[in-house]
């Protein structure tokens, strides 16, 4: 019986790729709105390796973009196996966009911070011994609000353009998608496996705000992740005390894929989990795990919390 889980995991990346967002024509505007939106799917979609992000520009080691994401998922029981999932995640997104006219461009910074919530219904089919097969439908909504106080006067007179969506504006996004899981979990007195495979869709469509822009994005991924519990020897709260090793990976195949630098993330993770369940207590279990993350130009480490119910 799967039991619901939150996580919440910290990662900081390095060398990522951060280039300027230009502001010169309209075609311009609309591949920016649409490059945001695919940010936003990175938190629409319920990924371990991604469901933090923090990346800094190399040159100046300033953060460009950090994404956090609380999650998790639960089937209610064998006897009713509907599965629920959602999560909730914050982002503050800092380009550098480039105003010109022809002759010549200015750096405009500004700011962006955005929230979105995603939710989502399956159905667990048995297809054999520990194995299930999990259909789920998705919604999505985002926002986000830009901060910016002083750009539009200078790119109003320099380019003729009202941008709305920079000058103290906002992008709402809403959208739906499905994934597809094919889910084995192991349960024995020595030892506990959990295997997921797991193909996710997510459309996104900016809603209700600039008419100059119209942007949308789609979200692809597929991603693997396993995880090994078994006990260590000691006994803690009257149950074993656990170790955990984790792996996973994910390849991103839509309009997200490579807008960050990467394509691939990977991780590999280690930790331990505290069995609180002698107790009259809602949380079951508690797990930390400590994970190296990998991909196409970025590294870094990430500290994962998770509680069971």
């Amino acid at each position: 019986m799967h039991r619901t889980l939150v996580l919440l995991a910290l990662l900081t990346y390095s060398s990522a790729y951060a280039a300027p967002l230009r502001l010169a024509a309209r075609e311009n505007l609309e591949e920016r709105a649409n490059a945001m939106l695919a940010l936003m799917t990175y938190s629409t979609t319920l990924d371990l390796t991604s469901s933090t992000l923090s990346i800094e520009e190399a040159n100046t080691g300033n953060p460009d973009i950090i994404m956090s994401q609380l999650g998790g998922g639960d089937t209610i029981s064998d006897e009713i196996p509907l599965y629920l999932e959602g999560s909730i995640a914050y982002s503050r997104y800092d380009p550098v966009f480039v105003s010109t006219n022809g002759a010549e461009s200015r750096s405009i910074p500004t700011k962006w911070t955005g929230v979105s919530a995603t939710g989502g219904i399956g159905w667990d089919f048995p297809i054999a011994d520990e194995w299930v097969i999990r259909p789920i439908l998705n919604i999505a909504l985002g926002y986000m609000t830009s901060d910016v106080n002083a750009a539009r006067w200078y790119i109003g007179r320099e380019i003729d353009r009202d941008i709305e969506f920079l000058d103290n504006g906002h992008m709402s996004a809403a959208g739906g998608g499905a994934a597809l899981m094919l889910d084995w979990e192991r349960v024995r007195p020595d030892y506990e496996i959990d295997l997921e495979l797991r193909y996710s869709y997510i459309y996104l469509q900016n809603v209700g705000s600039s008419k100059l822009v119209d942007g949308h994005a789609v979200g692809q991924t597929a991603n693997l992740w396993a995880r090994w519990r078994a006990p260590t020897g000691i006994t803690l709260m009257q149950r074993p005390l656990r170790y955990v090793l984790e792996v996973s990976h994910s390849e991103y195949l839509g309009d997200q894929a490579g807008v960050l630098g990467f394509e691939r993330l990977s991780t590999l993770g280690a930790g331990i989990e505290f069995d609180s369940s002698a107790y009259d207590i809602i949380i079951t279990r508690t797990r930390l795990v400590l994970r190296h993350v990998m991909g196409d130009n970025v590294s870094g480490f990430s500290l994962g919390f998770a509680v069971s119910f």
